[in-house]
């Protein structure tokens, strides 16, 4: 089963100093965090911002590509949870036929920003989902759900949605 999602938010893990993003559910039940890399963190944070650059970034390109070949994106799912890595699939629509696409979920998640489009995670990675090994060794899964769940603006910083 699918839980809809919303990105609520993009901020450090003050342990490993790596980007979060934190992903909530529509009823407010339910947060997921996916750590990704600077990068993608950055391409998120652009979305979010509404940051606009001189050239088109990776993700705007996709868009404009997507746009430019009459398909658009139904939805993205953060469908697998394998050895501590996220899995994505994006579902492009072109013409009434539906195509699934491999993704990392950071890239899935910049697009669908971008274009508007529901974010989705299976259940079961929900129930699944655990800390990296970095972060482990620090803080337990339920430190770690109580201190997203306590969460507030500032907390978030300039990249809250």
């Amino acid at each position: 089963m699918e839980v809809e999602m919303k990105i609520r938010g993009l901020m450090m893990d003050p342990v490993t100093n790596m980007p979060i993003v934190v992903l909530k559910d529509v009823a407010g039940t339910a947060i997921l965090p996916i750590w990704v890399g600077i990068f993608e963190a950055n391409a998120i944070a652009l979305e979010i911002e509404k940051v606009t650059t001189p050239r088109p970034m990776t993700h705007d390109l996709i868009r404009i590509l997507l746009f430019g070949l009459g398909s658009g994106i139904r939805k993205v799912v953060v469908n697998e949870l394998r050895d501590d890595t996220f899995y994505a699939v994006i579902w492009l629509e072109r013409d009434g036929e539906l195509i699934s696409v491999d993704s990392r979920p950071s890239d899935a998640l910049a697009l669908a920003l971008r274009l508007d489009c529901p974010i989705f995670v299976e259940d079961s990675v929900i129930k699944n989902s655990k800390l990296s090994n970095a972060t482990a060794e620090r803080v337990n899964n339920e430190e770690l759900r109580r201190w997203l769940e306590g969460l507030n603006d500032e907390d978030l910083g300039r990249y809250k949605m």
